[in-house]
This record gives structure tokens, sequence and C-alpha cells, in this order.
């Protein structure tokens, strides 16, 4: 199940709720261009996973970040 989060804190797979993207904290691009997870948690659009599993984030729509993941489907 997602659910709206604005932490990071505790969790591995973060989703962006507007981009349906899933990313990898353990991975997170940090970059200027990269994923932009900050910027995302700031704006309200992100959720997190239970169980915290990138097999959920899948089942419930999201798509891999191209950056912190690979294998986009988009």
């Amino acid at each position: 199940m997602a659910y709206p989060t604005s932490t990071r804190q505790g969790k591995q797979f973060l989703g962006n709720k507007n981009k349906k993207e899933v990313h990898d904290l353990k991975r997170e691009d940090k970059n200027q261009n990269g994923c932009q997870v900050d910027e995302f948690l700031k704006a309200g659009h992100g959720v997190a996973f239970t169980p915290d599993t990138l097999q959920q984030a899948h089942f419930e729509g999201y798509d891999n970040c191209a950056k912190c993941i690979g294998n986009s489907k988009r």
C-alpha cells in the first residue's frame, strides 16, 4: 500500500506520485540533474510503500527511476 510521506527516514524506496516513479534511496543520484528526492518530498509528492520493497512499488503502478534503479519502462 502506498501512503503519503514527507520524510525519507527509515525507508529504502520512495515514490513521486506525480511522475509515478520509484526511487531507491540506497542508490540515489544526488547530482543536480539526479533523482531530486528532497524536491518532490518538499512539494508534497512523496509516497512510501508498505512493505518497503521495489516489488510493492511496481504492484502500485510505479515505474523505476532511470537514474537510481534503471530499466525504466518509459
